[in-house]
């Protein structure tokens, strides 16, 4: 019997104790079902550094690794100002402050509220 798959809530759940857990900053997540056809979460959050940002997103993927959950890719683990980790129903996105504030992802997901 197969494990019964994690709920997207979960996954932002295990994603935002990781992000905490390594002190990411500003962490933001939008429920983006109605508006996307690819995903149901996107979460955004900051590193103070290149280090900082790629320890913060192994931490990630090392608990979504040991609950089990798929992740179907990460883009960016060279650059480290902007990793970005598919956990199919959530993306998590992990930028540098600079990064974050040129791309503005935030006024681009958060149209629940517009």
């Amino acid at each position: 019997m197969s494990p019964k798959p994690k709920s997207s809530k979960e996954i932002v759940k295990n994603c935002k104790s990781s992000l905490d857990e390594l002190k990411a900053i500003n962490i933001c997540s939008f429920e983006v079902e109605e508006i996307s056809s690819f995903t149901s979460f996107i979460m955004v959050a900051s590193g103070t550094s290149g280090r900082h940002i790629q320890s913060i997103a192994d931490k990630v993927i090392e608990n979504l690794k040991s609950k089990k959950i798929e992740i179907l890719g990460t883009e960016g683990t060279e650059a480290k100002d902007w990793i970005l980790i598919d956990a199919g129903e959530v993306i998590i996105n992990i930028m540098s402050e600079d990064s974050r504030e040129h791309y503005d992802l935030e006024s681009l997901w958060d149209r629940k509220t517009k």
